[in-house]
């Protein structure tokens, strides 16, 4: 079953962006709907192994890992504690209008000039790309979650972390970094350690 996910056609690019792999095709089709629903499986086998105490499970990730920190704990709910750092993944259509699609996002704009050049489809396609934006996601969310987020950030605008934090209804905190960008954030790495720690209690 992984091998014929993993391989299988897709109509449109395939070259150039994980965002955009399968945009032409049907949402079911997005490379990364495949790639959340693995962190839930891989999440639901730790949590099955008999070493491990399914109670005490959390996740953490920066950047495209703090998109799929969210992305595995709205989807696998005995998620208890979820630490993500300035999260990718989150709404593209904020990224677009603040015209920062560079960097990270830079396969939007080739995806445009590519398969819409005049943007006729701008709006299906943003629609579209809602299928795997995170903040869709994160009202499911049942973990704890401890977000570091930059407000200098170009990368993964704050702006865009925080419509995915907004919408987190659990128990939640941000810790907000004034001068900082898409970079370490000092002391946040410690504050995650004792944050997961807690789940030993």
């Amino acid at each position: 079953e992984f091998r014929r996910v993993l391989f299988r056609s897709v109509r449109g690019n395939t070259h150039h962006g994980h965002i955009i792999r399968g945009l032409s095709d049907h949402e079911d089709r997005l490379l990364f709907r495949d790639i959340y629903l693995d962190t839930a499986q891989l999440a639901g086998i730790v949590m099955s192994m008999p070493e491990v105490d399914a109670e005490r499970v959390g996740c953490t990730g920066a950047s495209q890992g703090g998109g799929l920190t969210l992305a595995c704990a709205a989807l696998e709910p005995r998620i208890k504690r979820a630490a993500p750092w300035y999260p990718f993944l989150c709404d593209y259509l904020r990224v677009w209008e603040m015209d920062l699609a560079t960097n990270a996002y830079t396969e939007l704009r080739s995806y445009f000039r590519s398969y819409d050049p005049r943007h006729e489809r701008e709006r299906e396609t943003f629609t579209r790309l809602g299928y795997i934006d995170v903040q869709h996601l994160a009202s499911r969310i049942q973990a704890e979650v401890l977000m570091g987020i930059g407000l200098m950030d170009q990368i993964t605008p704050p702006s865009t972390c925080y419509a995915a934090y907004n919408k987190i209804t659990s128990p939640k905190r941000a810790a907000v970094y004034p001068d900082f960008g898409h970079e370490g954030l000092p002391g946040f790495g410690d504050m995650v350690y004792e944050f997961m720690a807690r789940l030993a209690d």
